[in-house]
């Protein structure tokens, strides 16, 4: 008997026997295998990860033998899956390996593509080449799901095929009506924006099939895709058809062709799911294809702008409306704002113009103290209010947002971004960093006598804008700072929370032995404790582990990753708002800006494909709040750098 035509060991062929059903050598089973109807082909595919582009999922069902997925390299656990589109009676799976194979691994399938997979082979000794298996099985999703790579590489298969057949007969087998109106919405020069009318179907439309040049490219449940990572002053040629819970599709829609903006005047450099700036080695992304993870970010984006992004004063201004702050404009969101712009570019055809706006409402409000930086708040006229002077927070994402946006579009333009960064970050050493502590203060406000001079808050400590300013400058001093706050970090989780890694919203004496503050010194009574400032710091520190894969932040975050983990059970519903230091809740409700963070950290750890995908899941699940721009916009940033789109200039 043989269950991989290449042969197995004798553990191996001992494993196989748990699941594979004996494949006797007559003229009969070999009939009863020719008659198998191969079921996979075209159907949806994603995977765990993907290499890049040009190795997504849908290579290994597209039935051709010079295109394949492929993984992210060197890491374990990884998988692909196919959605047969309804409940099939499954007979044989075989696998073409690329020189990247799986040398454990399982078939399994399920009904649903997200719980009860079943095993129905598994083996620890494959060598590659190709593994043809005859098995026995159900359900309308089947995966291949790797263990242990056989090479240092990941896992690459130039096909994934199933066979067997759409059991029971009777069931649905009429179409959904063809998708009407394919239209192009906008362009840049790396995008391509769509949209249509919704098709009909007697029991369920249950997503769109997007194709490019006739070749099938995602799956969207909605009616608005945008295709990213495409070449400047290139014309691409786009259909849609409609697919419902039984597999069924409809025809192809009106075909629309559109052409992508030339390049160099004015495109992006870095376009939104391009994926050109790798993160370090090993880091996790949520399980899906990457185009399928990238269309998520642009949906939430676009209701994100939708909700905060406004034009109210006039003046050729943009802002970023904070309807749950202290006033309707603070820099803290402004700064969110031109990071996230900048980063979309690619994805929003109007990211430039919004990102100026920005910027032209920056300039406006100068703080009172250092005109380089931005004063904090304005009320609904937009005029400066409150003291007109600093807020650090605010003032660091300016500055990380103009050096990212002169990597995008280059300083030849309206504005000089770097002339304006290199400005910002100037007066940012100049006016918010102690000098005897190298370690932020609150603004440039808080000034040598004051009482919140030695006093620092946790969630301003950004590690990678901090090398950003360092590349941007030249100037060293931003490696003693980046250290000193790393170097805080550690004492404070090792000295304060050995049990849990937070950090308090606030330190105090930064001059001798930073701690967390006891009780309120700014905001609240729980400034010294896991509370609204620094329920950000999982994603601020998680953001440089996964980018620059540095070992202070590295440890930090799988300190964090551990034990939220380990106190939630897994379950990402279980992470509370806000928590002592000892890690006791303060509040047991659910909030984006508490839960969102830590799937950041959870990328970092090889052990938490699950943990990460429940974060994830969490975040698709809760609907955006439309009169909370800080959770909303944590959350937008955190599901761009889980999706590794965060990149560092």
């Amino acid at each position: 008997m043989s269950y991989l035509t290449r042969g197995l060991t004798a553990a191996a062929v001992a494993t196989s026997l748990l699941f594979a059903i004996p494949m006797v050598a007559s003229s009969a089973s070999t009939d009863a295998v020719a008659a198998d109807t191969l079921l996979s082909q075209g159907k949806p595919a994603t995977a765990s990860s993907v290499e890049g582009t040009g190795f997504e999922a849908s290579k290994a069902v597209d039935g051709s033998a010079s295109s394949r997925w492929a993984s992210v390299e060197g890491h374990d656990p990884e998988w692909i899956r196919v959605d047969l589109g309804a409940t099939a009676t499954i007979s044989r799976v075989k696998l073409s390996w690329e020189a990247a194979y799986g040398k454990s691994y399982k078939i399994q399938t399920s009904a649903d593509g997200s719980t009860g997979w079943t095993d129905v082979f598994s083996t620890t000794t494959g060598n590659g080449a190709t593994d043809d298996l005859t098995l026995s099985g159900s359900g309308r999703y089947v995966r291949v799901y790797g263990t242990a790579r056989g090479t240092a590489y990941g896992y690459s298969l130039f096909e994934f095929e199933v066979y067997g057949s759409i059991g029971g007969g009777g069931g649905d087998t009429t179409p959904p009506s063809t998708p009407t109106g394919l239209a192009a919405t906008g362009t840049t020069s790396s995008s391509v924006s769509l949209a249509w009318n919704a098709s009909t179907d007697n029991v369920g439309v249950t997503g769109y099939v997007i194709s490019r040049n006739g070749t099938e490219v995602a799956t969207v449940p909605g009616t608005t895709y945008t295709d990213t990572g495409r070449t400047a002053s290139t014309s691409y040629t786009y259909t849609v058809k409609a697919r419902d819970a039984a597999g069924n599709t409809s025809g192809a829609s009106n075909t629309v062709t559109a052409t992508t903006q030339a390049g160099g005047g004015g495109g992006p450099a870095v376009p939104f799911g391009s994926h050109t700036i790798p993160y370090a080695a090993g880091m996790l992304t949520p399980s899906g294809s990457q185009s399928a993870l990238d269309q998520k970010v642009i949906d939430y984006y676009t209701q994100w702008k939708s909700a905060f992004v406004k034009q109210n004063c006039g003046n050729g201004w943009y802002q970023i409306i904070s309807p749950d702050a202290d006033h309707p404009y603070v820099a803290e969101a402004q700064g969110y704002g031109m990071v996230i712009t900048a980063t979309m570019a690619g994805a929003d055809p109007a990211a430039k113009t919004i990102f100026d706006g920005l910027v032209k409402y920056m300039l406006a409000h100068p703080s009172v103290n250092n005109a380089d930086l931005l004063a904090a708040e304005q009320d609904t006229s937009c005029k400066s209010v409150n003291g007109s002077d600093s807020a650090t927070d605010g003032d660091m994402d300016v500055a990380y947002g103009l050096l990212l946006a002169d990597r995008q579009w280059g300083s030849a333009g309206t504005y000089n971004y770097k002339q304006l960064a290199i400005k910002h970050i100037n007066a940012i050493k100049a006016s918010e960093i102690n000098p005897n502590t190298n370690l932020l203060t609150f603004g440039d406000w808080s000034t040598s006598g004051d009482s919140t001079y030695n006093m620092s808050r946790t969630s301003d400590w950004m590690i990678d804008h901090f090398r950003a300013f360092r590349a941007a400058t030249g100037n060293s001093v931003w490696d003693t700072i980046r250290t000193k706050h790393q170097t805080v970090t550690a004492n404070l989780q090792s000295g304060y929370a050995p049990n849990t890694g937070l950090l308090p919203d606030f330190v105090i004496n930064t001059n001798t032995t930073p701690k967390p503050a006891a009780g309120q010194v700014l905001e609240d009574p729980n400034d010294g404790q896991f509370w609204w400032n620094a329920c950000r710091d999982p994603w601020r520190i998680g953001a440089d582990a996964v980018t620059s894969g540095d070992s202070a932040s590295l440890a930090a975050a799988r300190k964090l990753n551990t034990w939220i983990k380990s106190k939630t059970g897994g379950n990402a519903n279980s992470i509370a708002t806000g928590y002592k230091l000892n890690g006791t809740a303060i509040d047991t409700s659910s909030d984006a800006a508490f839960f969102a963070p830590f799937a950041v950290t959870a990328m970092t750890d090889s052990g938490s494909q699950a943990w990460l995908d429940a974060i994830w899941n969490k975040m698709l699940a809760t609907p955006i709040a439309t009169n909370s721009y800080y959770a909303a916009s944590i959350q937008l940033q955190v599901m761009i750098t889980v999706t590794h789109n965060h990149w560092v200039p």
